[in-house]
C-alpha cells in the first residue's frame, strides 16, 4: 500500500465547521475516518458529527500547531481560509486542495487570468483599483456591469450592478473602494456546474452538469440532467477537467458557468471555481453511487476515486431561512430525501437544509 494513502482510522482535518464540513466529516466516518474540526465559532453544525474540535482564530500559531500535529491530512469547507494559515499548516501537515487552488479562487482578477492562460472563455473584465479604473472600463465594457470585489464575495455578497442612469461613485462607494473586478454584463440562458474530482495519482472524473438557479444572490435549486445539448455538456467537463489538471488538484472542485445562445449554438463562459465541496452538488448524496462528500475524501486520503455515475434524475432544493420549517411534511413526500444542517438559529436568508427530490433516470 503506498505511504500516501491514508487507512480507515486516520484523522481528517477540516477548516471550517459548516454545514459542508459538516457532510465532509459524514461522509468520512462512512469511510472509517475520524475527523477534527477546526472552526472560529464556537457554536457550528459539523460540531454535532464528531469527536474533535479546536475553536480558535485562524491567526492563532499555537493552537493550529497542534491541530495540525492530530491529522493526517487537512482539508477546508470554505476558500477564504487566510492565505497565511493555509501557508503554515501545509509546513506541517498535508494541505489538500494546494495552495494554488486556494488562491485562484481567493481572488477573482487572478481567477480570471488562471482562464485565460488556460484559453477558457470568460466575461470580458477589467481590473479596478481606483474610481478613474471604474471610469474608464465602463466606457469599454458598457452598462449594465456588475462590479464585484476581488476576494471575499459569495451568495451575491461584495458585488453591485451598475446600470444606465447609475452613479460609478456610489457604485465603488458600495464595495468600500475595495479592490475590483468589473464584468461586462453576460445575456446568459442558463447557469450550470460542473463537478470534477481528482485523485492524488491524476485520476479524473466528472459528475453529471447541473443546472442551477438562483433566488436574491443564493441557490435555490440544481436540477440534473442540464437542460442542455450533449456537445455543451462535453465541453462543460473537459473545461473542468483543464482547471484541475492545470492546478494540480487533488479533492472536489467545482466549476460555475454560464451558457449563452447565438445563431442556434450554445456556449460556455466560466463565472467561478470553488476549491471544495458545493451546494450546486448536494444532489449527489442521492442521485449517484458516490456523493461528492465522499470523493473529496476518497481523494485527498488517496483512496481510488469513486463512481461519478448518475442512478436517477434530481432536484436539489435548497431550504433558505424559515422554509426548514416545513421539515415534517417533506419528511413524509414519497420519492424526497431530507437533509437538515442543525443550526441553532434561523435566520432569513440563512441555509438551514435542502431536500433531494428523485425520479427515474430518462
Amino acid at each position: 500500500m503506498p505511504s500516501s494513502v491514508l487507512k480507515p482510522g486516520a484523522t481528517i482535518g477540516i477548516l471550517g465547521g459548516g454545514q459542508l464540513g459538516r457532510m465532509l466529516a459524514l461522509a468520512a466516518a462512512e469511510l472509517g475516518f475520524r475527523c477534527h474540526i477546526y472552526c472560529p465559532e464556537g457554536e457550528s453544525p459539523a460540531f454535532d458529527v464528531v469527536a474533535a474540535r479546536t475553536v480558535a482564530s485562524y491567526d492563532n500559531q499555537r493552537a493550529l500547531a497542534a491541530f495540525a500535529g492530530s491529522v493526517d491530512v487537512i482539508t477546508y469547507e470554505f476558500e477564504n481560509v487566510p492565505a497565511e494559515t493555509a501557508a503554515f499548516l501545509d509546513e506541517q501537515a498535508r494541505v489538500l486542495p494546494n495552495a494554488r487552488a486556494l488562491a485562484a479562487s481567493q481572488d477573482r482578477l487572478s481567477e480570471k487570468r488562471l482562464m485565460q492562460e488556460l484559453g477558457i472563455p470568460v466575461a470580458p473584465f477589467a481590473a479596478i483599483d481606483r474610481q478613474g479604473d471604474l471610469d474608464v472600463a465602463l466606457a469599454r465594457l458598457g452598462r449594465p456591469s456588475i462590479l464585484k470585489t476581488r476576494r471575499f464575495g459569495y451568495d451575491g455578497k461584495g458585488q453591485v450592478a451598475i446600470r444606465e442612469g447609475d452613479d460609478a461613485a456610489a457604485a465603488f462607494a458600495a464595495i468600500a473602494g475595495k479592490p475590483a473586478v468589473l464584468e461586462g454584463f453576460v445575456d446568459f440562458t442558463r447557469e450550470v456546474s460542473a463537478l470534477v474530482v481528482r485523485g492524488r495519482r491524476g485520476e479524473v472524473a466528472v459528475y453529471d452538469i447541473a443546472e442551477n438557479a438562483h433566488r436574491n444572490h443564493i441557490l435555490a435549486t440544481s436540477t440534473v440532467p442540464a437542460a442542455i445539448r450533449p456537445e455543451t455538456a462535453d465541453e462543460a467537463r473537459a473545461i473542468a477537467i483543464r482547471i484541475a489538471e492545470a492546478l494540480d488538484y487533488v479533492g472536489l472542485l467545482a466549476v460555475e458557468m454560464f451558457v449563452t445562445e447565438s445563431g442556434g449554438e450554445e456556449r460556455l463562459l466560466v463565472n467561478e471555481i470553488a476549491p471544495r465541496v458545493h451546494n450546486s452538488g448536494h444532489w449527489t448524496q442521492d442521485g449517484c453511487l458516490v456523493s461528492q462528500f465522499e470523493n473529496h475524501i476518497r481523494a485527498i486520503a488517496g483512496w481510488p476515486i469513486g463512481s461519478t455515475e448518475r442512478h436517477s434524475d434530481a432536484v436539489m432544493i435548497n431550504l433558505i431561512g424559515f422554509e426548514a420549517d416545513e421539515w415534517l411534511p417533506l419528511a413524509a413526500e414519497p420519492g424526497a430525501r431530507l437533509h437538515l444542517y442543525g443550526k441553532s438559529e434561523t435566520r432569513a436568508g440563512r441555509k438551514m437544509g435542502h431536500v433531494n427530490r428523485i425520479y427515474p433516470k430518462r
